[in-house]
């Protein structure tokens, strides 16, 4: 056989199997799904608090526990390539049991409640993870013609990569459907923000993975 011959193919195949997996490397940073943007609505935390921590339903120097279904949310936060990402700071807020924020601008005449957190904080491990413990919000009328589903909003940052802001949804909730912020979003990028909540001992558990789009 041509010396020359067996070379040139040789390196015919081996340019093909790399470009086969440079598709596929692609592929796959493509089937993680960059999580989407949404508004962060009007009731964002404007006053600090002490208490910051990833447990929403204590709050410091309080022993009653906050009213409402308890949920446990956990996830991974990762990069476009699905790596995951340390030192991540992750963000939750929202309503309490009776669909009231913590938010001097909130219209809604529901009652606080004085046992629930409202915001916290939680950073992201050496495996990209973070989880909260907190309540399942209330649903509340957005203006006179919609109800909003419940919904926590979320916002993760580090430096390197580009702040996202938005929101994850109880998958399967009958409100979903009528939702103009959820609604807002394609079929492709509602399926990243819906969570399936599980019944795990009379606690709701919900993955969430969030994928961020670096610099």
């Amino acid at each position: 056989m041509n010396p020359e011959l067996s070379r040139r193919k040789l390196l015919s195949r081996t340019l093909a199997a790399g470009g086969a997996a440079l598709i596929g490397g692609k592929a796959l940073a493509k089937s993680c799904g960059i999580t989407p943007d949404q508004t962060e609505g009007p009731f964002y935390p404007i006053v600090d608090q002490e208490d910051k921590s990833n447990d929403l339903t204590h709050v410091k120097g309080r022993s009653q526990r906050a009213k409402g279904e308890v949920a446990i949310l956990k996830g991974i936060v990762q990069d476009e390539f699905c790596k995951p990402i340390q030192g991540a700071m992750v963000e939750i807020w929202q309503a309490c049991e009776s669909g009231k924020y913590s938010h001097p601008s909130d219209p809604n005449p529901a009652q606080l409640d004085p046992n629930f957190q409202y915001w916290g904080q939680a950073i992201t491990n050496a495996k990209g993870e973070y989880s909260f413990k907190t309540i399942v919000p209330g649903a509340y009328p957005a203006d006179s013609t919609w109800v909003r589903p419940p919904h926590i909003h979320f916002k993760v940052h580090l430096r390197g990569f580009e702040e996202l802001t938005s929101q994850l949804y109880w998958k399967g909730h009958p409100l979903n459907k009528k939702d103009r912020v959820l609604q807002s979003l394609s079929n492709k990028e509602r399926k990243l923000v819906l969570v399936d909540f599980k019944d795990i001992n009379g606690i709701q558990v919900g993955d969430f993975n969030i994928s961020l789009k670096s610099f």
